[in-house]
């Protein structure tokens, strides 16, 4: 072969090589879920409607019209009889608690959820890579990624990331850390551990906008198992399609709607204000107008295009009051995505975000039961949603679940994930009662047992009878 045709061919190869070679790459940088695990908590951590209103009962700082404001926060809450509270409020010990209360509520987490996803998977804890860790209203020294790597010994030179602050949406800021990771380190396995802190920040006084969260607020965690080796693509459950954040911090009404702060008596909680709604909604629109055109067809694009299009020329011609009556061109997100597994933060938030795209109640059934069986439990909640989508066998191969959740900050966060095989076959937090859901009533029986409340006159003269 002489040098001419030996340089034609380099320049014909050599690209192809190149674009191989890339296509190559990317596929290591994929990000698999392998297995994951909702933690759930002994039954003697259940919070039924007796042992709320023990727990309410001992807060001395409550009158009459702090308990009509809680009878009518938990009556329209979605939360059912069987979450889940922290160990110290079942011992009296709410408002005086201690160090060793924090690591014993996420030793006992730790120990049980991540025990029982490496033992399934066949994974030993020595070949784990990449640590994350979220807990966002607590940090302790050592390090909370610390006590999981002293229990599991854990390499030497495994990469930690403890993330504290973020809110309900850690998690998918922490899978998005993972993902990030993914595009340097090859064949690599990473252990997201997400959870909260309930047992130093229950609200023991009495400020409306503070009290809110113990209503709301409920423990749980989940440990995720992810990786980007593509031999075990056939064992995944579920492959990251894209992943969008949004942060409002730079807005005052946003960054001020949820803090943890201290009452006028120095009793430190966490508050969230009436502003939060707008908030929320603000940082949905601003998500999903990112997110869209990465996860929607061309089809509903344009067709959303041409309609927008249409109505604003229409508007012009028109009289304000018949451009007013027509209603706006809503994106249909159900082209693009077959199931969406939204953050349980409260029926408001689920319905709210249901009126937003449209959903039907088969959509919004998964973050309903989840919020009814489980509360709110802050980042891990998402988890629990998808556990009742595999529990329920929704997911089939092919299918596309998106993800959604708020935290903090302001933050709104969104994924894609692809179904990577039908699920359901395996146990998960979801298995002992996933028959009895959806049940045939949501309504708790608080209003039954403490309605009388709301026929009291008098703040002043009000006591509340002792148990008899």
């Amino acid at each position: 072969m002489d040098f001419p045709m030996l340089v034609y061919a380099f320049l014909i190869f050599y690209p192809l090589f190149m674009l191989w070679r890339r296509i190559d790459r990317k596929r290591d940088r994929e990000c698999y879920i392998l297995d994951y695990e909702c933690h759930k908590p002994t039954d003697d951590r259940k919070l039924d409607t007796e042992c709320s209103g023990q727990v309410i009962l001992r807060n001395k700082n409550l009158g009459l019209n702090e308990y009509r404001f809680l009878l009518r926060a938990i009556v329209s809450s979605g939360i059912g009889e069987q979450t889940y509270g922290p160990r110290i409020i079942f011992n009296g010990q709410e408002e005086n608690p201690t160090l060793q209360d924090l690591i014993s509520e996420m030793e006992e987490f730790f120990h049980d959820s991540i025990g029982k996803l490496l033992a399934r998977s066949g994974i030993a804890p020595k070949e784990i890579d990449v640590l994350v860790v979220n807990v966002s209203m607590q940090s302790v020294v050592p390090s909370l990624p610390a006590m999981i790597i002293n229990h599991y010994k854990l390499r030497e030179d495994v990469k930690v990331f403890n993330l504290t602050g973020m809110g309900c949406s850690a998690s998918l800021i922490s899978v998005n850390i993972v993902q990030n990771i993914f595009k340097t380190y090859k064949n690599a396995y990473a252990l997201v551990v997400t959870s909260e802190s309930l047992s130093p920040n229950w609200y023991a006084g009495s400020d409306r906008s503070m009290i809110l969260a113990n209503c709301l607020f409920r423990s749980g965690g989940c440990a995720i198992l992810l990786t980007n080796k593509r031999a075990l693509k056939h064992r995944a459950m579920l492959k990251l399609k894209c992943l969008v954040r949004t942060h409002h911090g730079a807005r005052d009404e946003s960054y001020d709607c949820c803090h943890q702060r201290e009452d006028d008596q120095g009793r430190s909680g966490f508050h969230l204000d009436r502003s939060l709604p707008k908030v929320a909604t603000r940082a949905l629109v601003d998500n999903l107008r990112e997110i869209a055109p990465k996860i929607l067809p061309v089809r509903e694009l344009l067709r959303f295009m041409v309609v927008s299009f249409i109505r604003k020329y229409w508007s012009h011609r028109s009289t304000k009051g018949a451009a007013g009556s027509s209603p706006k061109p809503a994106i249909n997100f159900k082209t693009g995505v077959d199931h969406f597994c939204i953050h349980t933060g409260g029926k408001a938030v689920i319905d709210g975000i249901g009126v937003s795209l449209d959903l039907t109640e088969h959509d919004l059934e998964p973050a309903r039961m989840t919020l009814h069986r489980f509360g709110n439990t802050s980042a891990s909640s998402l988890w629990y949603v998808l556990g009742y989508m595999e529990a329920k066998r929704r997911l089939k191969k092919g299918d596309r679940v998106l993800m959604m959740s708020f935290g903090a900050g302001f933050k709104c966060n969104s994924c894609l994930w692809e179904v990577l095989r039908d699920l359901g076959d395996a146990g998960n937090a979801w298995t002992d009662c996933i028959d009895s859901y959806p049940p045939n009533s949501l309504t708790n029986p608080f209003l039954e047992k403490y309605g009388w409340i709301n026929n009291e006159d008098d703040p002043c003269t009000f006591a509340f009878p002792s148990p008899s």
